[in-house]
């Protein structure tokens, strides 16, 4: 059920948002392991989170903290936690040999999160929305192969290589992590929905901060002062990745998961358009096939959503 018209605006721009800062995380990644890069988001966004509370509690929502329901805490920290695992899981298909197999797997995240919100919140979608749905998780996965030729057959004996079976778990864990976060918001008492997803995202990435840093200082100290020493790169990371969570989080707290998922893979034409207009690279035939399927499932997705 859609409770406000500002989810569409909202996952739009945190499509773009996300493209910029994946863009400016690859630069930091190159000089630090992978749980040291995925802190980064975290601990340089925790500021500029409580940074966005404020400003908009100060400007838009002058009164008194909302309540907070009994779960809230354990959304929260499922919702970061499943985040942390699924980042991991892709990066891990990443390693593999047939790593382009399991990054067009953790594409699946839409269908696995429409059925999830299903069975889990009781979301239902239009068939008209369904067919988007699968329309760009097919765009999604041309575009994953990098243009090299691969027929279905191929993504279905590779079922049971590692790099697949990461990156269906990978789409699994983002589909439970926007799970977590809707639910989280509907246990801030107040129908401000960006107040709740500020409210959320600001419990959220304290005990993703908490938890990758723990785990960070335990088993990978030396990479603990590096951190700190990229703070310029690290701060832009950090400021991109809570206002992209900021805009995520309001969708999920406004619309069914598998919308703002199936609208929010605008991030792909963001980022090839970007390599395309801006790096002069030329784009392939596949990648034109592949953002024409996903704009199509955008548009079926949203006529779905009309009465």
């Amino acid at each position: 059920m859609i409770t406000s018209p500002i989810w569409l605006p909202a996952t739009l721009f945190a499509g773009a948002v996300q493209a910029w800062r994946t863009a400016l995380q690859k630069r930091v990644s190159q000089n630090l392991s992978v749980n040291a890069a995925g802190l980064v988001r975290y601990l340089y966004g925790l500021p500029f989170a409580f940074l966005m509370l404020g400003l908009y509690q100060w400007a838009f929502a002058p009164s008194a903290f909302p309540a907070l329901g009994r779960l809230f805490p354990l959304f929260c920290a499922a919702g970061g936690l499943a985040q942390i695992i699924a980042t991991n899981l892709l990066l891990m298909a990443f390693n593999h040999r047939n790593f382009v197999v399991g990054t067009a797997y953790s594409k699946t995240e839409a269908v696995q999160g429409a059925i999830l919100s299903f069975l889990l919140l009781g979301e239902t979608l239009s068939a008209l929305s369904w067919v988007g749905i699968l329309c760009g998780v097919a765009g999604v996965m041309i575009l994953s192969t990098g243009g090299k030729r691969m027929e279905p057959a191929d993504f279905v004996r590779a079922l049971g290589k590692p790099s697949a079976l990461c990156g269906i778990a990978s789409g699994l864990f983002f589909a439970l992590t926007a799970i977590g976060i809707r639910r989280a918001t509907q246990e801030v008492a107040t129908p401000d929905h960006i107040r709740a997803a500020l409210i959320v995202l600001c419990c959220t990435i304290t005990m993703q901060t908490v938890m990758q840093g723990v785990w960070l200082f335990w088993r990978e100290r030396e990479q603990v002062s590096r951190i700190f020493l990229t703070w310029r790169s690290s701060g832009q990371v950090g400021f991109l990745a809570s206002l992209g969570s900021a805009c995520w989080f309001t969708g999920f707290a406004t619309a069914p998961v598998a919308l703002v998922r199936i609208v929010g893979q605008v991030e792909v034409i963001f980022t090839l358009a970007f390599s395309h207009f801006y790096l002069r690279e030329k784009m392939r035939g596949s990648e034109v096939s592949g953002l024409l399927l996903i704009a199509m499932g955008v548009i079926l997705a949203l006529a779905g959503t009309m009465p």
